[in-house]
């Protein structure tokens, strides 16, 4: 199966959990028929990407990265890469590069979707990453690494986040009520 194939499947199984996220599910499997190159970077303007939002194992902490390129703190992620087949796969390595953290549980179901404008990513404006997004739980005393990619990484309490977007909020929202497995 290809990366692509399995992108439409996790999409087309995913249970949205509201009306905006099955909006966005709809438009990202769209793209994903009206683009052969939809998974990858060279697909312009607009691409499927895949992150992991790593949460402490106590589930009271997120690891969030300063990105380089963009000055803001973002869950760890980004380009689908032509070695990977999974949507998940991709996430997780994705994570264990940008954090350094080798043995991330990832669920397998995406928790959200997020359409959003990049700055600098191709030649065509504007461009957006249509984004998978997943929840990582790193295990017990996991020590994070910082990556080439990253100005700063660090954990932030739930309760304690540094200037995050509303993009990002939701995601951990999205994230904390999937690890309580509360609706």
């Amino acid at each position: 199966m290809t990366l692509r194939a399995d992108a439409h499947d996790v999409l087309t199984a995913w249970p949205a959990p509201d009306a905006e996220q099955d909006r966005l599910r709809q438009l990202y499997l769209a793209h994903l028929e009206r683009h052969p190159d939809a998974m990858s970077r060279d697909c312009h303007p607009d691409h499927l990407t895949a992150s992991a939002l790593i949460v402490s194992a106590d589930a009271q902490q997120v690891l969030l990265t300063l990105h380089r390129r963009i000055g803001r703190w973002l869950q760890t992620g980004g380009h689908c890469e032509p070695d990977d087949t999974t949507l998940v796969g991709a996430a997780q390595r994705e994570g264990r590069e940008e954090s350094g953290i080798p043995d991330l549980a990832l669920d397998a179901v995406p928790v959200l979707l997020s359409l959003h404008e990049v700055p600098s990513c191709g030649p065509i404006r504007p461009s957006h990453h249509l984004d998978v997004q997943y929840v990582a739980v790193a295990p017990p005393g996991a020590r994070e690494v910082i990556s080439e990619e990253s100005a700063d990484l660090a954990w932030f309490g739930l309760d304690d986040l540094p200037d995050v977007d509303q993009s990002v909020r939701d995601l951990i929202a999205a994230a904390t009520r999937r690890l309580r497995g509360s609706p």
